[in-house]
């Protein structure tokens, strides 16, 4: 199995190494003749707006919602899934339109501005004496479907 991995800004590194741990082959996806020949495709979380800018500027942006209206799977995480969205309120004016084929409205900032994110070592027994690194981010929420 080839998944691509839109590697234009973001956690897609991360997404990459998950992807390969799982047993497939892992695509970085920058431009439109990259999407050949992949059985599925993830937008990464990192900078919503960015993320859609540079679509546009590779020309990567109507290419992809093509293929992924004609049934092409995609998996959008925490920015990947607003760049989806076909709606996305509590937006600033500048952001732009998302590629609209995931049919639900997308809160952004849902939970606090980026200054409000943090790490913090929690002790969870059930994992061990070791304390968990958690890291808090701020997130879109998903306000309707």
């Amino acid at each position: 199995m080839r998944i691509g991995v839109l590697a234009l800004q973001g956690a897609f590194i991360e997404h990459i190494e998950v992807i390969r741990k799982l047993g497939a082959e892992a695509v970085e996806v920058r431009l439109p003749g990259e999407l050949k020949e992949l059985d599925a495709l993830i937008i990464p979380g990192g900078e919503s707006t960015t993320i859609l800018k540079l679509m546009h500027g590779f020309k990567l942006f109507q290419p992809l919602k093509e293929k992924i209206q004609s049934g092409f799977p995609v998996l959008g995480t925490c920015a990947g899934m607003i760049c989806l969205a076909k709606e996305v309120s509590n937006s600033q004016k500048s952001l732009l339109e998302p590629l609209g084929v995931l049919d639900v409205e997308v809160k952004r900032n849902a939970f606090g501005r980026q200054v409000e994110s943090f790490e913090i070592d929690l002790k969870i027994p059930v994992l061990g004496e070791k304390p968990y690194h958690a890291i808090f981010i701020r997130a879109p929420l998903i306000a309707e479907v």
